[in-house]
């Protein structure tokens, strides 16, 4: 933060009246616009847009209304209503930070910057965006959607991680902002950047500062942000074990809370068929039967491309027993339980074809 007071905003009053003629004023979050709904949006927000958030959001805020039912509800449950939205971490730390404010701060979101930001999965730029918008706190914004305004506008070239980058985005973040409508000008600032100047083909002709930009002057609005350097993508290779017991129950796992699919309900995954099978011999104490491979099915995620074979096993053996990481999963009465979206997918195909009485 600089220890004066701001220059003069290069691009506020042109971003407020764009805001009040083109901008989002009808998301669900914004009626009304209370400190827990706006947080929930955020974490929701982060690498995901909008269209896909708003009906997970509807879902997930008429089960959990507050920050208490939240706080006390069952990780399973918040996890299902997650499911399919991905980066299951941010709903992890949603719920322990809700722990962590009804046990810290009697149940009421943190108003102090420094207090939500050590809340888990709450940054300096998600802590921010919370206070500017539901108090007016004059407090700078650095999401993918400011950060690409921001550094085609002054033409900041560089990689983001990149120390004096940073630091650049951060100052000219605070700069530009104005005196007064916090609130407005940070949800124009992140509406500017998710409808108009997007990361590929940003439209500059309806642009309220195209005048202005250096990146359009130059024409390297393609090039600007600069892109972090992409690792080579991975093609992983997974085995999956449908243990269905009476056509009705499949044997599902709870996995790690760090790493891939943390805390959620998964199928057993195996690295070869072979595996699987020893799986079934002693831990189900089925060995009558292969497993039968049921068609491929890929998932991407960030880093690399996941290949899952299915493998289909009849269980006659094994008892229905609850386990701590464990359960059989009803496919007539499904648990509200968090389930990887490729998971879903396959339970969902194996529950149709149970239930018109084909055997998968």
């Amino acid at each position: 933060m600089s220890a004066g007071p701001p220059d003069p905003s290069p691009i506020a009053a042109a971003l407020l009246r764009w805001h009040a003629l083109a901008g989002r004023h009808d998301l669900p979050w914004q009626h009304p616009r209370t400190p827990y709904r706006v947080w929930v949006s955020e974490i929701m927000l982060q690498q995901t847009q909008v269209a896909t958030v708003i009906p997970y959001y509807r879902r997930f805020l008429e089960r959990f209304p507050d920050i208490r039912t939240l706080a006390d509800a069952p990780s399973d449950e918040v996890l299902h209503l997650w499911s399919g939205l991905g980066y299951y971490a941010r709903a992890r730390n949603l719920q322990s930070a809700a722990v962590r404010i009804r046990d810290e701060h009697d149940g009421m979101l943190p108003t102090s910057f420094a207090a939500l930001a050590a809340l888990p999965g709450i940054g300096r730029s998600t802590a921010g965006a919370i206070l500017a918008l539901t108090s007016g706190a004059r407090l700078p914004i650095l999401d993918g959607n400011a950060r690409r305004v921001l550094a085609r506008y002054f033409a900041v070239a560089g990689a983001r991680g990149e120390t004096a980058i940073e630091r650049r985005l951060w100052e000219l973040a605070e700069r530009c902002m104005p005196q007064t409508d916090i609130a407005e000008y940070t949800q124009a600032i992140m509406d500017l950047g998710a409808t108009v100047c997007v990361r590929r083909r940003p439209s500059c002709p309806t642009c309220p500062l195209a005048e202005g930009c250096l990146a359009r002057r130059s024409g390297r609005q393609q090039e600007l942000p600069s892109p972090r350097r992409a690792p080579l993508r991975r093609l992983r290779r997974a085995f999956m074990l449908i243990a269905l017991k009476d056509r009705a129950h499949v044997r599902l796992e709870r996995r790690p809370e760090s790493g891939v699919w943390g805390g959620l309900w998964c199928l057993p995954e195996f690295p070869t068929a072979s595996a699987a099978a020893a799986y079934a011999r002693e831990t189900l104490g089925v060995d009558s039967a292969l497993p039968q491979p049921l068609p491929e099915l890929e998932h991407a995620f960030t880093h690399f491309d996941l290949t899952i074979t299915p493998l289909l096993l009849h269980c006659t053996g094994a008892a229905l027993v609850e386990e701590p990481r464990a359960l059989w999963y009803n496919l007539r009465e499904p648990a509200r339980v968090g389930l990887p979206a490729p998971i879903g997918t396959l339970l969902a195909r194996i529950a149709d074809e149970m239930l018109c009485g084909r055997r998968p």
